[in-house]
């Protein structure tokens, strides 16, 4: 199964004219290494600010767990959670880190970002 943005959902942000900061962190994230099939393992944290809508969390859980059969690159894995994300919440400000436990010895963080046209 392919991870599928349409397993998220949003629901309308309850302080639209307030900047705040919702900060999630996704501990059990897994993906599988696409050179190997082997899994990898992540820590996916989400820091965003809202406009409109907010990302509801069963969803976002769902939609993290299709990533456990897909075969990713930590940079495009990354970087495809950000642009699923923001394409459905049209946030102010997102930023998306992907901490990637050890394979080959190396760990890997990936952090990508996205800022609204003021």
């Amino acid at each position: 199964m392919q991870p599928d943005k349409a397993l998220l959902e949003t629901f309308e942000n309850p302080y639209p004219n307030r900047d705040y900061e919702i900060d999630m962190a996704c501990p059990e994230f897994t993906c599988v290494c696409p050179k190997t099939g082997q899994p990898d393992f992540a820590d996916i944290r989400i820091v965003y600010i809202p406009n409109e809508r907010c990302v509801e969390l069963k969803s976002l859980k769902i939609y993290l767990w299709s990533f456990r059969q897909h075969g990713g690159f930590h940079e495009a894995v990354t970087n495809r959670i950000l642009d699923d994300i923001v394409e459905i919440t049209q946030p102010r400000y997102m930023q998306i880190t992907g901490a990637f436990n050890v394979r080959g010895g190396i760990t890997t963080t990936i952090t990508v970002t996205h800022e609204a046209d003021k």
